[in-house]
């Protein structure tokens, strides 16, 4: 699939060997980026979140395999060290290049092999699909598929490719995503919309409620067409920063079911989004849509711990796979439930049979709406993570 390559601009390549890659992704113009809120940050974070103040970026270089976090001054180095190298290659200065990593905490770059590795992706770029193909795969660490979204508009494209599948809970997950758009955006203009987008879309995926060290957006303005409506660029940026969120949950560390939670009749959006967030991040939900089991009493019961203010006699629950709907409860009343409404309860466990799954929570306290996503949780999750270092 072709995304960020559409974008006039952007050029692509990545390298792959074992658990160790690179991605190289030239694009000038305006830039903006949001980061992890955990305490612990990688020091290509650390670094960035000091350089993205200018506004501008050249490019960006991503490794795959350590996550260069908990290094010290010497991993904020090794962050210095692949700007610089990927500065060279697209001919620019270091300050100009973003920085990004995945991988392991707590272990020392393998520098010769980044520079290397650098060095060869510089001579593959091109503005293609197999291009951003590469530079999505060889960032992957866990993840089963590489990531790619796209809204074109009248006048403007927006496109990105993101990683991730573990580790991941909203101020953001082990997620890094790249966001390219040729229109002409003003830096501190595009930030704002970054920040919106994020906090609508990554900042709403839970695939195991642990917030990484790692996570980061970037955004870059070309700046190749005109300005566009910044409602309408606003909405594109959305779309994308909503399909690559998704599409993170989908590929879950052993995940079998994509989980939809759609908030709506809440006093502020907020209020939604903490609901959704936490009914979506239960491991009691989870892995009740993992047994195909619609035991709604565990939705309602993490609703109830979201430190959101509602009356839950006054909430509807129920489940729908896009085309079916199966109300569990309204109002106060059980719809489905072994004693009394056992037909509604298989029709409703037969909705969970699917690859998505949707719960709709109805508080009847406002007009503010959210939804959040992730995914069910399986043995596999255990497997995954139980030997990820070994």
């Amino acid at each position: 699939m072709q995304s960020i390559c559409l974008v006039e601009g952007v050029r692509a390549a990545g390298v792959r060997e074992g658990k160790y890659g690179i991605a190289l992704i030239a694009a000038s113009g305006t830039a903006a980026a949001v980061f992890t809120k955990n305490l612990v940050s990688a020091e290509p974070v650390r670094l960035m979140r000091e350089r993205i103040a200018a506004g501008t970026l050249d490019g960006i270089v991503v490794n795959a395999g350590n996550a260069n976090v908990f290094t010290g001054e010497q991993g904020y180095a090794d962050a210095c060290r692949m700007a610089e190298d990927a500065a060279a290659v697209l001919g620019t200065v270091p300050e100009r290049i973003g920085v990004a990593s995945t991988g392991v905490i707590g272990r020392y770059m393998k520098m010769e092999t980044v520079a290397r590795q650098i060095a060869e992706a510089g001579g593959m770029l091109r503005s293609d699909a197999s291009a951003e193909t590469d530079a999505a795969r060889a960032i992957m660490t866990t993840d089963l598929v590489e990531k790619h979204a796209a809204a074109v508009r009248d006048g403007f494209v927006v496109a990105g490719i993101t990683k991730g599948s573990g580790m991941i809970a909203p101020n953001m997950g082990t997620m890094l995503a790249f966001i390219y758009t040729d229109a002409t955006i003003p830096a501190p203009d595009l930030q704002e919309a970054l920040q919106t987008a994020t906090s609508r879309s990554f900042n709403r995926v839970v695939v195991d409620g642990d917030t990484s060290t790692n996570d980061c957006v970037f955004c870059t303005a070309t700046g190749r067409r005109e300005a566009p409506d910044m409602v309408v660029f606003q909405e594109a940026l959305e779309e994308v920063c909503i399909s690559l969120a998704r599409q993170i949950a989908a590929d879950g560390e052993g995940a079998t079911k994509l989980i939809e939670v759609r908030v709506t009749g809440a006093q502020t959006e907020e209020d939604a989004a903490a609901i959704a967030r936490t009914v979506v991040s239960s491991p009691l939900v989870k892995t009740a849509v993992y047994g195909k089991d619609p035991n709604w009493g565990r939705i309602i019961a993490a609703a109830g711990r979201a430190g959101v203010d509602f009356n839950p006699v006054t909430a509807t629950i129920a489940v729908t796979d896009g085309t079916r709907r199966v109300v569990l409860a309204e109002k106060g009343k059980i719809c489905a439930d072994s004693l009394m409404h056992p037909e509604a309860l298989a029709e409703a466990a037969s909705l969970m049979d699917g690859a998505e799954v949707i719960f709709e929570v109805l508080l009847d306290a406002g007009s503010a709406a959210a939804t959040a996503w992730g995914c069910d949780l399986t043995e596999r999750y255990v497997e995954i993570n139980g030997k990820y270092t070994t």
